[in-house]
């Protein structure tokens, strides 16, 4: 499949501290891509270098064949780039469809009528219809998480980074999550993932990044990946000589 993001040795640091160190990667198009690695390791400002959130110090980010490295948030987003927040934080005091009315508006710029319609199919694919009326702002966790997911594809997004999207969520609620997750995929979505729970992350990713330190470490098939030196070395320290 061809490459819908590529990422040549990007960099960014905070003062002393270089929290993404010459990263580079690719993102295939229609694949599931997970991102590990340890806290810290540079993960959620690896997305928001992406999306353009923070500036970076070096390296270059070409989305679609466009080198995006200097574009505004707001262009990225109208480029095809949506993404979730770890900590949702939806309209507190407007309903599930105006978060999303809002999203398709201000975010996919989409007149009021064509989001309307957009807006239902994004509800049944969630499974939110019966609760489209009621205020965000009450939400439980599960449909906080749920409707993180329909705010970013109400951008109209042909690439979604998810960030932590079953954190905090039962067993239960985390198949869901999931089953959301590949529809979303088989609708053609390209994903880039970043879960705490390995597990979870590496029963839905198609290849798996791992990272350290802003650092490549491995890429590639999620058991492999999991089992890999680097890996173990970087989560359970070097074995003694």
């Amino acid at each position: 499949m061809p490459d819908i993001l590529v990422v040549n040795n990007l960099k960014r640091s905070f003062g002393k501290l270089v929290a993404v160190d010459d990263l580079s990667f690719e993102v295939r198009q229609g694949e599931i891509l997970g991102m590990m690695g340890p806290n810290g390791a540079g993960k959620t400002t690896v997305f928001n270098l992406l999306t353009g959130l923070l500036k970076a110090d070096g390296g270059t980010i070409s989305f679609r064949g466009n080198d995006i490295t200097h574009e505004t948030p707001s262009r990225r987003c109208r480029r095809g780039i949506g993404r979730t927040y770890q900590i949702p934080r939806p309209f507190g005091k407007m309903t599930i469809f105006e978060n999303l009315l809002v999203g398709a508006v201000h975010g996919a710029g989409l007149s009021e009528g064509r989001a309307r319609k957009e807006i239902h199919e994004i509800l049944d694919l969630i499974a939110m219809s019966p609760k489209k009326n009621l205020l965000a702002g009450g939400l439980p966790l599960l449909d906080r998480k749920t409707l993180e997911l329909g705010r970013a594809l109400a951008t109209q997004p042909s690439l979604i980074l998810l960030d932590e999207v079953a954190s905090g969520l039962t067993e239960g609620e985390t198949e869901q999550v999931m089953k959301i997750v590949k529809d979303i995929q088989n609708r053609g979505i390209t994903i880039v993932w970043i879960e705490h729970i390995l597990m979870t992350m590496s029963k839905g990713v198609d290849r798996l990044l791992a990272i350290s330190e802003g650092r490549w470490l491995n890429c590639g098939n999620p058991e492999e990946v999991m089992r890999s030196k680097e890996v173990m070395e970087c989560y359970l320290g070097a074995e003694d000589e």
